[in-house]
C-alpha cells in the first residue's frame, strides 16, 4: 500500500467514479467497482515507477526517506514487477469498458511514469505536464460510462486539470525546503524560491477559471442549477485562500490554500452527483 501511495490512488479513483456515475443512464454497481478497481491498480502501477525513478532523491527528503525503496525494505526489482502487474490487471479491467477507456488510462500511466517524473527535476513545467495524468481520470470514468469523448469530458477533465495548480502550488510552496533537498523546484515564479505574490497571482488565476466554468454543467446537461450554483460558491470560497496566500505569502496561508483546495473538490463532487439524482 506504501508504494501504492494508496491514498493518493483512492483520490484518484473518487474522480473517475465520480465522472462514471455523472455519465451512467443505468448505474451498475459491479461496473461501477470494476472501474474503481481498474483505475486503483493503474495508478498504483504509475506511483510504484514514479518511486523507482526517485529512489535516489527520495532518500534526501524527509516525507519520503521511509518509502519503501529508499529504506530498503524492497528492491527495485521487486517494485518494477509489482508495477508490471498492477498495469496489467488494470488496463484489462479498463478495457472491459471499450478500448477508449484502457488507451486514456494507458496514457496516464505513461506521461505520468515516463514524461512528468523525469521532468519534475528540470522545470516547473512539470506541474504542467502532470496536471494531464492528474486530470485524466474524470475523463476516463466518463467514456467508460458514455463510450464517447465529448465536451462533457472535456468540461471535466477540465475541472480536474484547473483545480490541481493551486492545490499543488500549495503543496509545494509549505514543504519548499523538502522539495529543494530533493533537487525539485516546482513553484512557478522565477523569483528567489519561487513563495512569492507571483505564484499566488497564478494559484489565483486558476481559481478565477474554475468560477467562469461553474455553469457548464448545466449547459451540458451533466447536472442542473443547484449544482452549478454551489459550485460558483465554492468558487468564491477557493478565491478567498487564494488571495490570502497572494496578500501574506506564508506557508500558513499556503496550508490553508491547500485544505481549501480539497474541501472545494469535495463539496463539488458530491455537489455534482446528488443533484444529478
Amino acid at each position: 500500500m506504501a508504494l501504492a501511495k494508496a491514498r493518493l490512488a483512492l483520490s484518484v479513483v473518487f474522480s473517475a467514479c465520480t465522472a462514471y456515475y455523472l455519465g451512467t443512464e443505468s448505474f451498475n454497481v459491479y461496473h461501477f467497482l470494476l472501474l474503481g478497481l481498474g483505475g486503483f491498480l493503474v495508478t498504483a502501477s504509475a506511483n510504484t515507477l514514479n518511486q523507482v525513478l526517485e529512489k535516489d532523491t527520495d532518500r534526501k527528503m524527509k516525507r519520503t526517506q521511509n518509502r519503501p525503496l529508499p529504506a530498503g525494505r524492497m528492491e527495485s526489482w521487486e517494485a518494477v514487477l509489482f508495477a508490471g502487474i498492477t498495469a496489467a490487471v488494470g488496463l484489462l479491467a479498463l478495457a472491459f469498458f471499450n478500448p477508449m477507456t484502457a488507451f486514456l488510462g494507458s496514457v496516464s500511466l505513461v506521461s505520468y511514469a515516463f514524461i512528468y517524473t523525469p521532468l519534475k527535476r528540470i522545470s516547473p513545467v512539470a506541474v504542467w505536464v502532470g496536471a494531464v495524468p492528474g486530470a485524466l481520470p474524470m475523463a476516463i470514468g466518463w467514456v467508460a460510462a458514455t463510450g464517447e469523448l465529448g465536451l462533457a469530458a472535456f468540461f471535466l477533465f477540465s475541472l480536474q486539470f484547473l483545480w490541481q495548480f493551486p492545490h499543488f502550488w500549495a503543496i509545494a510552496w509549505v514543504a519548499y525546503k523538502d522539495y529543494a533537498e530533493g533537487g525539485f523546484y516546482l513553484l512557478p515564479s522565477s523569483q528567489k524560491d519561487g513563495r512569492t505574490k507571483e505564484t499566488a497571482l497564478q494559484a489565483a488565476f486558476y481559481v478565477l477559471c474554475l468560477i467562469a466554468m461553474s455553469w457548464a454543467p448545466v449547459s451540458l446537461g451533466i447536472s442542473g442549477y443547484i449544482a452549478a450554483g454551489i459550485m460558483f460558491f465554492m468558487g468564491l470560497f477557493f478565491l478567498y485562500f487564494a488571495i490570502r496566500l497572494f496578500k501574506q505569502t506564508t506557508a500558513k496561508a499556503a496550508r490553508q490554500l491547500m485544505l481549501a483546495s480539497l474541501v472545494y473538490q469535495l463539496v463539488v463532487f458530491l455537489a455534482l452527483m446528488i443533484d444529478k439524482i
